[in-house]
């Protein structure tokens, strides 16, 4: 497992603690690995997810040093989401 998926893991739980986070949702880090998300928390894995959304390494790491907003990393091309948007969008505002 990456250093990248490692520190994702850590800064997800931080930033999902408290929040109501219904469904399953994974983070595909191209080239790194991929984290899962869930009512109980963030976890390195690569499960069937209710949403996967993909970025590369520097994307993912901005988003979660809150330097890009992941629905402008959307818009711009730099993350794919492939399932319940709805989901990713419920993600998206537990993670500003």
């Amino acid at each position: 497992m990456s250093d990248i998926v490692n520190q994702a893991v850590a800064v997800l739980n931080e930033k999902l603690a408290g929040a109501d986070f219904g469904g399953t949702a994974k983070f595909d880090i191209q080239g790194e690995g991929a984290v899962m998300m869930d009512a109980s928390g963030a976890r390195a894995g690569d499960d069937a997810a209710d949403v996967t959304l993909s970025a590369d390494a520097e994307t993912f790491q901005s988003i979660l040093e809150g330097d890009t907003n992941p629905t402008s990393a959307f818009m711009s091309g730099k993350l794919s989401v492939d399932g319940d948007m709805g989901l990713a969008m419920q993600l998206a505002s537990a993670l500003a």
